[in-house]
Parts: structure tokens; C-alpha cells; sequence
């Protein structure tokens, strides 16, 4: 591996390998993520259940400031379960959209320090508008708000701990993930299970108080950071300028967006009609004790989380004895195993035993779903947001990784429409349509990797 060097705006010490072996920084971006991303997880974990149980029910709708007004304007004619799934797509592709917003304000105007903090105040206020049921839109606005000003900056601080030559780079958005995924395994135990057993209330309330240790917690990593007590630096990533050489990097990378999307439908359906399915139909009582539905969200994040420890060290092992695959050949990789995991949720409804009858669904094949999809979201997220945060010119690279989550915005918005269908389309056939979505993804990287690669492994513009 080669050294750590400095950036133009981060004067990084070329011996910092405090961390795993990486620069210090990283791992207080890595604790500061996974407290947002458990507040998050929390938030996406308990919103469809907490609408279909509790808020969505005639004795608490109307209690709701705004919600008669949206359901007559832009929700016309849902109810129930597909109101939810629609409420929960807008809310959860929107929060995907904001980024490239505070990616520019960040770029041009606050600096990626200011913008992160301000962003974790608003979201740790959106978390507590949770417990006051009819505050619940201006609950979902701030937290729209608080993740477009968060999600970007601090991934792309991430990327500035190491130039475009550190090979280091695709590993420490591994580590990333895997604490990203850490959070995801914890929100439901925690906030799930006070949610579901307690109140809803107290679910939402713990996300809140996770958030302000979180920024708590990147307060006091300022000097390991880039941008750490430096109120220029923003001025000076404004006066970098883009050059035409720029230009086909963007192109490929927008022309990415929307394959992600349509690659991450199956992922992204697991926080909306799955977990619906899994309170219905999934068998979850043992020795007469019924587990919240939310630990199917549990048992998601650690396979998750085992397979990005799993393919990090696979890849690193198989680096040692042949040439390692690009970030697309990786990507095409994932794509067959998330083909793969949407059978399984094909196989678990076609042979499901009449409904009427009260049969269950064993957790088999939703297992064997969760293990081969985790094995995909390894090979496919962090390698992508690896590949988004070095190809982007260094003049707009916050904007462009808010650029990058305009594909999880197009898939949950997709996922807000599609998810609502599971009410009347015959099950087996609405996870053959996610099947669909992922063969969508695996041919379209195959032609990404055959005809635009040259474009995204061209020497960046200079900085």
C-alpha cells in the first residue's frame, strides 16, 4: 500500500495509519456515520409499521397536521398499507435527493464541516418531531433536510483522507460500510424493539438521542478532518474549475445513476412491502414467543455487515494471487448474486400453503434471500461510491456524491409506487418483478464495463 498524501485543503501527516492502518480520521467518520445511520435505520425500520399499526388507523389520522391536506391533493385514493408504502417512498427517496443540495451549499458557500453539523442538528430535531404525532410531516421534512446537508459531506470526507493513487481508498469505504451496517444490525434491536414493545415513541426518541452523540462526536474530531478549523478551505474547492477533460467522467457518472436504481429495487423493498410481507405471512413465533417483525431488519444488517468483512478480506486475498476486478467487474459480480437472493423470495411465495389455511413462511429462503442480497450489496455500494468519489472532479466532489444518492432517490421512489401493488398483485409475481430490476443491473454494468470504463479510469483533472 502506498502512503497517505495531502490535498490541497487537508495537510494530512503521510505517516497517520492510526486506524486499522488508515488515518485517524477515518474512524471518527466511520463512529459519527454509524450514529447517524442508526438513527436513520431506526426512522426506516419503525415508519412503515408505525403508519400501518398506529398513526395510519381512523382514530389517529386525523390527528395528523397536513396529512388531510396531502391526501387530497397528492395521495388521492390510498389508504392503509399503500398510503404508507407511498408516504414511506417519498419520504425515503426524497431524503436520497437533498444531498446534492447540500453538496453544492457545501461546495460553494458553508464548507463540508459547517453543512455536516448543521445537517445533524436539524435531523436530531426531525428524530424528536417524532414523538408529537400530528408534528409527524414536519417530523419527515427536517429529517429530508438534515440528511441532504449530512449524507454527502461526510462521505466525501471519506474520499479527501486519500489521494486518487492510495489504493487504500475502496477498503476505507468498506470499513465505512461495515459501521454503517453495525448500526443497521443495532437500530432494530434497540429502537425496534421500544417501538414495537414499549411505544413507537421511544424508538423515535432513542434515534434522536443517538444523533447528538454522533455530533457530538465529529465536534471533537475537527483536527483529523478535512476542513477541520479551516473556514477557507471552502473558498479555495470554490475557486478549483472544472476542464473540459471533466466532462466524459460526469457523463459516465450520470449515466450510472439510473442503472443504481433500478440495481438496488430488491434492497431498498426490505425497509417497505418486505417488511409488510414478514408481519403477515413470515412464520416468527417460537416456543410461543413472536419476535418483533423488525429483527427481520436485524438479521439483514448482519449478514450484511458479515459479507462486507467476508468480500473485503476475500478481495484482498485474491489481490495476493491474481489481478483483482475493477470496481464495475465487482459490481457485475454483486448483480448475479442479488438475482440469485430475489429467487429465493420467489421460491418462498410460490410454495407458501393457502393463506386461508393460516400457513406461514418458514425463514429459510427469506435467510438465504438476506445472505446472497448482502453478498451483492458488498460487491455493488461501497465499490460504487469508491468509483463516484474518484472520479469526481476534485472542484465539485460533495456535489457529485450527492449526485451518487440520486440513485437510492430514484429507487425508493420507485420502491414508494411498486411497494404499494403488493396489496393486489399476486406475490410470486411481485418479486419476480424485482428479479426483473436486478437483471436490469447486471446487463447494464456488463455494457458499462465494455463500452465507458475507459472514461472513468482516464487520469482525473488536475487539482
Amino acid at each position: 500500500m502506498t502512503a497517505v498524501e495531502t490535498t490541497p485543503e487537508f495537510d494530512l501527516p503521510p505517516h497517520d495509519r492510526a486506524f486499522l492502518g488508515h488515518p485517524k480520521g477515518l474512524g471518527y467518520l466511520a463512529f459519527v456515520e454509524g450514529c447517524e445511520r442508526f438513527s436513520y435505520y431506526s426512522m426506516q425500520t419503525l415508519l412503515v409499521l408505525y403508519m400501518v399499526k398506529y398513526l395510519l388507523l381512523p382514530e389517529h389520522i386525523g390527528g395528523v397536521f397536513g396529512l388531510d391536506w396531502l391526501r387530497a391533493h397528492h395521495y388521492q385514493g390510498l389508504d392503509g398499507q399503500p398510503l404508507a408504502s407511498a408516504i414511506f417512498g417519498d419520504y425515503s427517496s426524497t431524503v436520497y435527493l437533498t444531498p446534492i443540495l447540500g453538496g453544492l451549499i457545501a461546495d460553494r458557500w458553508l464548507g463540508r464541516r459547517i453543512t455536516l453539523i448543521l445537517g445533524g442538528v436539524i435531523m436530531a430535531l426531525g428524530h424528536f418531531l417524532m414523538a408529537i404525532e400530528g408534528a409527524f410531516i414536519f417530523a419527515l421534512l427536517s429529517l429530508i433536510v438534515g440528511v441532504g446537508l449530512f449524507k454527502g459531506n461526510i462521505a466525501s470526507q471519506v474520499g479527501e483522507l486519500y489521494r486518487e493513487n492510495d489504493l487504500r481508498r475502496a477498503m476505507a469505504f468498506q470499513i465505512f460500510y461495515i459501521a454503517i451496517n453495525v448500526s443497521v444490525i443495532v437500530a432494530p434491536l434497540i429502537s425496534g424493539t421500544l417501538g414495537e414493545k414499549v411505544g413507537w415513541h421511544y424508538g423515535f426518541g432513542t434515534a434522536g438521542i443517538v444523533m447528538v452523540a454522533g455530533l457530538l462526536l465529529y465536534l471533537k474530531a475537527g483536527p483529523w478532518l478535512p476542513e477541520g478549523g479551516r473556514p477557507n478551505s471552502a473558498s479555495k474547492a470554490a475557486k478549483q474549475k472544472l476542464t473540459r477533460a471533466d466532462a466524459p467522467r460526469l457523463v459516465a457518472l450520470l449515466l450510472l445513476v439510473p442503472v443504481l436504481a433500478v440495481a438496488l429495487l430488491t434492497n431498498q423493498e426490505i425497509f417497505n412491502a418486505y417488511l409488510v410481507w414478514a408481519d403477515e405471512q413470515f412464520q416468527l413465533t417460537f416456543f410461543g414467543i413472536t419476535l418483533p417483525t423488525s429483527y427481520m431488519i436485524t438479521i439483514d444488517a448482519a449478514l450484511s455487515f458479515s459479507m462486507l468483512v467476508a468480500v473485503a478480506w476475500f478481495w484482498k486475498w485474491y489481490g495476493t494471487r491474481r489481478q483483482e476486478p475493477d470496481e464495475l467487474g465487482k459490481m457485475i459480480i454483486g448483480s448475479v448474486f442479488c438475482v440469485a437472493g430475489g429467487l429465493c423470495l420467489v421460491i418462498a411465495a410460490a410454495t407458501q400453503g393457502p393463506i386461508a389455511s393460516g400457513a406461514k413462511i418458514g425463514l429459510f429462503w427469506p435467510l438465504m434471500f438476506h445472505l446472497l442480497n448482502s453478498i451483492g450489496f458488498a460487491n455493488i455500494m461501497p465499490v460504487s461510491l469508491a468509483l463516484f468519489s474518484k472520479v469526481a472532479p476534485r472542484a465539485i466532489v460533495a456535489t457529485v456524491i450527492g449526485i451518487y444518492y440520486l440513485a437510492f432517490f430514484s429507487a425508493n421512489k420507485i420502491v414508494g409506487i411498486v411497494g404499494g401493488w403488493y396489496s393486489t398483485m399476486d406475490t410470486t409475481q411481485f418479486w419476480l418483478l424485482h428479479v426483473a430490476s436486478a437483471v436490469v443491473g447486471l446487463v447494464a454494468f456488463t455494457l458499462f464495463k465494455l463500452v465507458l470504463m475507459k472514461h472513468l479510469t482516464s487520469e482525473t483533472s488536475p487539482t
